[in-house]
């Protein structure tokens, strides 16, 4: 999974060469029909279907994007021409008025930080070489996030509504440990994660930070998603459970986060000892597994649905993977609240 830390390092990684893969096509069929035979076996569209369930989402989500992508420069676009009308001036005329005289140059400081925190990606160029470019892609990211505040601007102006909705995908909470706003919760985020995972670690800063901004809005359910490559996750994973059954999961949760470097047996014990676990039981349920059927769950439940790394968010039943920024967390919630509100 392509998990970003920051979306100016995303970005400006692009911006350097970096490529995106291709689409891939929809699979041809006839409904719920047969779709091959093999001997007297018969191969069916829904079967085949179940059988590539992960890559269809995907693809699924990919389209939502490219429309959503498409549909916002159509609004922004008739949104200029509104207002252009409206003031007697061309198109051009408003965006140089409203966005090019509205940014300042990029400081001294601002250009020092993207090259610090891009240095490792930069090939050994100093400063002094590669500041050009960094300079062209902060005037441009400027000017993005100022034509993007004037959008807003503009819909508040001429009343816009968008109709296009994102795929949803069913997946439920399975009784796993949660915090927040309960079912009641108008925005529900189920997060699938992995101890061992450095991504997973930065996302819980933001994951915090969601809490703190939406407060008994939101309901977390926190699932486990322990990746192969990762030795330490799953029993990290069967610690943070046996923490649960004594009420302590979200402390020990946190505590395990905090010591990615450290999730050896004897670390775990000591973890629990920290967080007030009653130790002789703790040290029991960690030698007898008993949530192993819970935790295959919930790696059969993310498989389904096209997980195939860490973390990964679903807000509503909408996917959001890797580890995204707050604002890509407000986006979706903001967006699901404000359609929860017009539904009542």
């Amino acid at each position: 999974m392509r998990a970003a830390s920051a979306l100016a390092l995303a970005a400006f990684a692009a911006s350097l060469g970096m490529t995106s893969p291709s689409l891939a096509a929809e699979p041809a069929g006839d409904g719920g029909g047969k779709v091959a035979t093999v001997g007297r076996r018969t191969i069916t569209r829904v079967e085949l279907e179940e059988h590539v369930r992960p890559k269809l989402i995907e693809i699924e989500n990919e389209k939502y994007e490219a429309l959503r992508e498409g549909l916002d420069d159509l609004v922004a676009e008739e949104l200029e021409k509104q207002e252009a009308k409206a003031k007697g001036i061309t198109v051009d005329d408003l965006q140089r008025q409203e966005v090019a005289a509205k940014i300042s140059a990029p400081t001294d400081e601002e250009i020092q930080k993207l090259y610090d925190e891009n240095k490792a990606q930069l090939g050994g160029q100093s400063l002094d070489q590669i500041k050009p470019r960094i300079v062209e892609y902060l005037k441009q990211q400027k000017t993005d996030q100022r034509r993007a505040a004037f959008i807003e601007e503009l819909k508040k102006k001429y009343k816009t509504t968008v109709a296009l909705r994102p795929p949803v995908i069913d997946i439920g909470t399975a009784g796993r440990p949660e915090k927040g706003g309960g079912p009641k919760a108008p925005v529900t985020i189920v997060e699938f994660s992995d101890y061992q995972c450095p991504f997973c670690s930065r996302a819980e800063v933001t994951v915090d930070e969601v809490m703190k901004v939406y407060g008994d809005k939101v309901r977390l359910v926190y699932r486990d998603f322990p990746l192969p490559m990762h030795p330490q996750a799953r029993p990290a994973a069967e610690a943070a459970n046996c923490a649960s059954a004594q009420g302590k999961f979200w402390p020990y949760h946190a505590k395990l986060f905090a010591n990615q470097s450290a999730l050896g047996e004897d670390k775990l014990k000591e973890y629990a000892k920290d967080v007030g676990l009653d130790t002789g039981k703790f040290d029991q349920c960690l030698a007898t597994k008993p949530f192993k059927a819970a935790i295959d769950k919930d790696i059969a439940d993310a498989s389904k649905v096209g997980v195939t790394g860490t973390p990964a968010f679903f807000i509503n039943g909408r996917m959001l993977s890797g580890a995204q920024p707050l604002d890509k967390f407000k986006e979706v919630i903001d967006e699901e609240l404000r359609a929860k509100t017009a539904s009542r």
